[in-house]
């Protein structure tokens, strides 16, 4: 499978338990919100719980795997059978669609070839939209790098793989988009990394925001061949949305220090 067969089709399953729960939330876009994960506030954010996203996808999302430490949300993939895999693994997702504005995570990725450690916006189908998203993914196989990558009705073929000075599983890196009607540029630790000027190439439905961590023993050209050793966790500390025209959310934040 192609990686834009396999995009098209990643959230296309089993999406409809939480597009049923958060209805009446999608109906409007969020605020802005800086999410330091004091604890995991199921009002705002839903787990993604008891599916999985298809046949390349070797994990069942379980609540199980999503938990709260020391102010950090964690993200698991655990040798544990679930529903119809043998792993199981941790995604939220929040209520409320966002439309444009600054996206931004910190986050320490997993280790371990044919992992995925993914900071998204996405809509699609499920949710009687066109499938947008724009991507940070960290492959396990070279935490060396990220990609980034977008969606536009189900078009993607737009990725780039970007340096991660010291590693993506070493420590904990700040990654960031800033979404406009024409413009759409990538960050990683403050630096400009990609920027997309091309209307065509540009998402413009408003969209949920995900982090994540699955695996996959059939994506073998992109993710690398499976090998888990256990005890692979993705940790993220700090995830914010700042609409446009407002003041920047915190110190840290790109839009402090950027038009």
């Amino acid at each position: 499978m192609s990686h834009s067969a396999r995009k098209s089709l990643l959230r296309g399953f089993g999406l409809m338990a939480a597009v049923i729960a958060n209805s009446a939330a999608a109906q409007s876009t969020g605020a802005s919100f800086v999410e330091n994960f004091d604890r995991l506030d199921s009002s705002f954010w839903y787990v993604s719980d008891g599916w999985n996203n298809g046949s390349h996808q070797n994990c069942t999302w379980s609540k199980q795997q999503v938990g709260i430490d020391g102010g950090r949300l964690q993200l698991r993939f655990e040798a544990k059978p679930s529903g119809e895999r043998q792993y199981a693994c941790g995604e939220i997702q929040t209520r409320q669609r966002y439309g444009y504005g600054t996206f931004e995570v910190r986050m320490k990725a997993a280790s371990g070839s044919g992992l995925n450690s993914a900071f998204f916006s996405y809509i699609g189908p499920t949710d009687k939209k066109p499938h947008d998203e724009i991507d940070f993914e960290v492959l396990g196989k070279n935490t060396g790098e990220v990609q980034v990558n977008q969606y536009i009705s189900a078009k993607g073929g737009n990725e780039k793989l970007v340096p991660v000075a010291g590693g993506a599983d070493k420590a904990f890196n700040d990654y960031a988009f800033i979404w406009a009607k024409d413009r759409l540029r990538y960050y990683v630790n403050g630096k400009l990394v990609q920027e997309v000027t091309d209307p065509a190439k540009i998402p413009s439905n408003p969209q949920k925001i995900f982090v994540s961590l699955w695996g996959s023993d059939t994506l073998k050209n992109w993710m690398g061949a499976f090998a888990y050793a256990g005890g692979a966790r993705m940790e993220v500390d700090r995830i914010a949305f700042t609409a446009p025209g407002e003041k920047c959310r915190f110190p840290e934040s790109i839009s402090c220090t950027i038009d």
